[in-house]
């Protein structure tokens, strides 16, 4: 069922905001929604409230949520975007690598390279550069002949994914250090539980900046989807836009997964689900896919955070149980019109 963009976005934004003072009141200690706005307001207004209930919401919560909302509004127009580069609906940064890729580079500089006064500026550089390397790995692997089906592209992120992974886990093994080690788990599975107030800035800026990129380039966006040929009759030089849009797709899933680690099929999963409801002209498709991968990951994080309380779930592990069955219809789906080998 096609909606006018406007509605969309205003139901998105109040589910976004919904979402938002659910996973504020909700966790271990739960606190009254309208306990919760006040202090909210009272934050806003400089008028700060004090107390423990304060200090939960405000300090504890409120990153939290508000880490959750960029990188899962980041990983969908990741996703969207990737989806448009190699036409294919079941690219996704996860799928295709990209987020183990940004992992591995993460890792390695944390337990081999950056020193602690460098690890913010390190760590997301070199979160880009695997990212950037993985993508590149796959696009080559599965285009043969100037052609790329999905069973190709399946299997290239699928093994560059299992190389990053095992160069993961042997710097697991290798970490001499317990926090280096707890660090690597985290960045293997994904988590929001180490979000900060001071290190929002960065993946707020780069999904601000990324996002509003790509938005300008929603028309080439568009010309892609009529494929090669006809892209390039319209008048876009296709090779020399993919790898200008791969670069910059590369640098915010790199940003977004050093700050939250390698977190799943958010790419994958809101950008079909947008199409669905907007249509296939990027224009639409990048906010509604932003907005929806926002409330996604926010309430995958609330599921994370109390489905076991007081043990918490990583949110990488409840993305992949609700992304996983969805990848295989999509997969099911595909296979009726192309062989998986290509």
């Amino acid at each position: 069922m096609r909606l006018r963009l406007p509605v969309v976005l205003v139901l998105l934004t109040a589910a976004l905001l919904a979402a938002g003072v659910a996973g504020l009141a909700l966790g271990p200690v739960r606190i009254a929604p309208g306990r919760v706005l006040d202090i909210v307001l009272g934050a806003l207004s400089g008028q700060r409230p004090h107390g423990a209930f304060a200090t939960i919401v405000w300090d504890v919560r409120m990153p939290r949520v508000l880490l959750g909302a960029v990188v899962g509004a980041g990983l969908a127009v990741a996703g969207t975007v990737l989806q448009a580069l190699v036409r294919n609906q079941l690219a996704d940064p996860f799928l295709l690598g990209a987020s183990s890729g940004a992992s591995a580079g993460a890792v390695l500089v944390i337990v081999y390279g950056a020193g602690a006064g460098l690890a913010a500026l390190t760590v997301p550089l070199a979160a880009f550069a695997g990212s950037m390397g993985a993508l590149v790995a796959v696009y080559a692997m599965a285009r043969r002949g100037g052609t790329m089906t999905t069973g190709r592209l399946i299997l290239a992120g699928v093994a560059v994914q299992y190389i990053l992974s095992a160069l993961t886990s042997l710097v697991l093994v290798l970490a001499a250090h317990p926090d280096q080690i707890r660090t690597v788990l985290f960045w293997t599975l994904g988590g929001l539980g180490g979000a900060r107030w001071d290190e929002l800035a960065l993946p707020s800026a780069a999904l601000l900046v990324g996002t509003g990129l790509l938005l300008a380039l929603a028309r080439p966006l568009d010309l892609l989807l009529a494929g090669e040929e006809g892209a390039h009759t319209l008048g876009l030089d296709t090779a020399r836009f993919r790898a200008a849009v791969f670069v910059l797709t590369s640098l915010v899933i790199g940003v977004l997964v050093a700050y939250s680690g390698a977190i799943g099929f958010v790419g994958l999963m809101v950008p079909h689900a947008a199409r669905m409801v907007v249509g296939a002209g990027h224009r639409a498709l990048l906010p509604v896919a932003a907005l929806g991968g926002a409330v996604f990951l926010v309430l995958a994080d609330l599921v994370a955070r109390t489905a076991a309380a007081p043990e918490e779930i990583p949110v990488g592990v409840v993305t992949a149980l609700i992304g996983g069955p969805f990848f295989l219809w999509m997969l099911r789906r595909s296979s009726r019109t192309e062989g998986i080998a290509g």
